[in-house]
């Protein structure tokens, strides 16, 4: 856990590229045939010949977790080697607290389980693609997730999204109120949820957490980028917002889908607006002091509205 519940907690992707991957050769090479690949890697790479620096550093890290053959069987298995470094250990993928720390201040109120329905999902998932639903030992266990195809592990990553921005929520104090996977459509379709309405003094606002694996671009309002594969995050966003916000009469603040530190050029990116409504592509970083301070030009909400609306939620939520 962080030390302060805004600080965001960070987690290794499962969308990330295996060591293999990154330096471009095949999970059954050779010792000699992963040397070669790690110095060819390392030369394309290298910033003084006109390489990627974030590549490089990419290609380092990789090295370092099959180096050795203690190290690389390792990681195959989806161990971490004793005194291995903490940037090379593996994941395993289960589910930290969302709780604050003892003694900090006191935290928000929170309904639902952030991540829980994408945790089910990836689990019926993950135990179909390995055969035909059995059990599976660890269905966390890095070596698994690493091997299964990128929508299975795509699920994983957005319930990882989801409980990276509960504990983030948690934090915010007793002024503010947090429902996770919120219900928009039928009962038949949990996929158009949206992961988090949080209200406080400075609005009520609609979250989605995603993860892509990689970096995104803004263009026209919405996000786009090599790993969204056609995706709408934004558009969808907005749907499924509208659909709540017609259901419970209440108005949204402002949309935001809320992204990896390291998946977006600029902490805080508009996206426009709808009907009023503005759009917003946040970090995880910055998530939590610009609850606090609201959007520019909006009036914080009053007592007794924010009252009404808190009643109004509470009576009217479905989860997913």
């Amino acid at each position: 856990m962080p030390e302060h519940p805004d600080e965001p907690v960070r987690h290794v992707s499962p969308l990330a590229q295996s060591a293999y991957d990154v330096l471009d050769v095949a999970p059954s090479a050779s010792e000699e045939e992963l040397r070669r690949a790690f110095r060819l890697a390392l030369r394309l790479t290298h910033p003084d010949t006109g390489g990627d620096p974030l590549r490089f550093s990419a290609v380092q890290l990789a090295w370092e977790q099959v180096r050795t053959v203690q190290r690389r069987a390792a990681y195959d298995a989806g161990h971490v080697v004793p005194g291995q470094a903490t940037a090379s250990a593996h994941p395993t993928f289960t589910a930290p607290p969302t709780r604050a720390h003892a003694g900090d201040r006191p935290r928000s109120r929170a309904y639902g389980h952030p991540g829980g329905w994408r945790r089910q999902k990836y689990l019926a998932q993950s135990r179909e693609w390995v055969g035909r639903g059995r059990d599976i030992t660890d269905p966390y266990d890095a070596a698994l997730v690493r091997g299964l195809p990128r929508e299975i592990r795509r699920t994983l990553a957005d319930a990882l999204a989801e409980e990276a921005t509960a504990r983030t929520l948690v934090g915010m104090g007793i002024g503010f109120t947090v429902w996770h996977d919120v219900a928009t459509g039928s009962p038949a379709n949990p996929e158009r949820k949206i992961d988090h309405v949080v209200l406080g003094p400075t609005g009520l606002f609609a979250l989605l957490s995603e993860d892509f694996g990689d970096a995104v671009r803004v263009r026209r309002g919405e996000l786009i980028g090599d790993a969204l594969a056609g995706e709408r995050p934004v558009h969808e966003l907005v749907s499924r917002a509208r659909s709540f916000s017609r259901g419970l009469r209440v108005r949204f603040t402002a949309v935001m889908i809320v992204l990896p530190d390291d998946a977006l050029g600029e902490v805080l990116m508009p996206l426009g607006a709808s009907r009023g409504t503005p759009a917003l592509a946040v970090t995880q970083s910055a998530l939590a002091p610009l609850l606090r301070r609201g959007i520019d030009g909006v009036a914080p909400i009053g007592g007794n509205e924010l009252f009404e609306t808190r009643s109004r939620l509470t009576a009217g939520i479905r989860f997913v």
